[in-house]
């Protein structure tokens, strides 16, 4: 099957660069609800079978329109939520930021061992997303498209470990209403096809002062532009 794993659009706590990833999460800004009216137009090509969201009401939220216009309804899938931030949800100081960063890189390059401060280790986020994708997989045929409205980071992670051929995952962003495409399914494995950076559903952030921690690397730094814009040109 193929499948698109899009980011949310913009919330107020991407604005502010904090850690939100207990449930029920932000709602979208306005610039959110614009990045999610626009997906219907510029995802007018792809046949989309199916479209499924996370718990959290912000993936949900981003969905909803694109839901409409297709006639479809939106699967809420327990599984699909943000990498949860533990003892770190609502911070948004460097150090708080570059920990949870650095500990979803540990897990990218093989330490699933490590556990986020107060949250879960790297076995347990893959399970349940592995849980999540493959019930989706099981739900729908072998030649359907299904879009599944997740979060930065564990799009990310999640894609980092399972699916080979992206390569250095951490050092990629992931703009609101970004995504990634894929093909295969959860027996045979996932192929990589495509990194879309930039937002599908409208502008980056307006606001020069949004920290965006989905665009920072696993130091809290910024992640160039030219790196993700040449991995997702490959």
């Amino acid at each position: 099957m193929r499948l698109i794993l899009l980011r949310h659009g913009q919330t107020p706590y991407n604005v502010a660069g904090a850690l939100d990833t207990a449930r029920p999460g932000a709602e979208l800004t306005a610039l959110g609800q614009a990045q999610a009216r626009a997906l219907p137009g510029v995802l007018g090509g792809e046949s989309i079978s199916a479209i499924h969201a996370s718990a959290l009401i912000r993936t949900q939220l981003t969905a909803a329109p694109l839901a409409a216009a297709r006639g479809l309804t939106i699967g809420v899938e327990e599984g699909l939520e943000e990498i949860v931030a533990g003892d770190l949800e609502l911070r948004s100081d460097r150090e708080s930021i570059a920990a949870y960063l650095t500990v979803a890189g540990a897990w990218i390059h093989g330490d699933l061992d490590r556990a986020m401060p107060g949250g879960q280790n790297g076995h347990e986020f893959v399970g349940r997303y592995d849980a999540a994708i493959a019930k989706i997989a099981a739900a729908h045929g072998e030649r359907a498209t299904a879009l599944v409205v997740s979060h930065g980071a564990a799009i990310r992670a999640w894609t980092g470990i399972r699916v080979p051929g992206v390569g250095s995952v951490e050092n990629l962003w992931l703009r609101n209403t970004g995504m990634v495409i894929l093909d295969g399914d959860p027996s045979a494995g996932w192929n990589f096809l495509a990194w879309h950076s930039e937002p599908l559903g409208g502008a980056a952030p307006r606001d020069p002062t949004a920290q965006d921690v989905t665009t920072h690397d696993v130091t809290g730094a910024p992640v160039a532009e030219a790196t993700a814009d040449n991995r997702a040109a490959q």
